[in-house]
C-alpha cells in the first residue's frame, strides 16, 4: 500500500492543529461506544479481512484526518496495525488505484 516515494498535497485547513484535535477528541469519544466495541469483537481488519483479538485491532480513518477526513462512523474502520501503518495518508480510492496499476502490470 504505502510507499516512500507517495507525496500528498494537504489542504492547511484539513491539518489545522484545533480541527486535527477536535477530530481525535470524537474518534476517542467514538472507542468507548457498544458500536465500536461490536467492531472490536468481529475482530476483522477492513483491509487485509484476517481475524485479530481486540487488543491487536486500531481506529482507522478511511479518510484521514490530515485529508479532511471526519471522526464519524462511516469513515472510521478496524485495522491491524500492519495494515494501518502500510496505509499511511491513503484513501480507499488510492488503494483501489494501486490496486488495479497492480494488477495491470502482472497481466503484462
Amino acid at each position: 500500500m504505502g510507499s516512500d516515494d507517495e507525496f500528498f498535497f494537504l489542504n492547511q485547513g484539513d491539518t489545522d492543529p484545533k480541527r486535527m484535535k477536535a477530530e481525535r477528541e470524537k474518534a476517542r469519544e467514538l472507542r468507548k461506544t457498544p458500536w465500536w466495541r461490536e467492531k472490536l469483537r468481529a475482530g476483522v481488519c477492513h483491509y487485509c479481512q484476517k481475524k485479530f483479538q481486540a487488543s491487536e485491532l486500531t481506529m482507522d480513518h478511511l479518510v484521514p484526518l490530515a485529508r479532511g477526513g471526519r471522526s464519524v462512523k462511516n469513515n472510521l474502520v478496524p485495522a491491524c496495525k500492519a495494515c494501518n501503518s502500510e496505509k499511511r495518508l491513503s484513501t480507499p480510492v488510492d488503494l483501489l488505484l494501486k490496486q488495479i496499476e497492480s494488477e495491470k502490470k502482472d497481466e503484462s
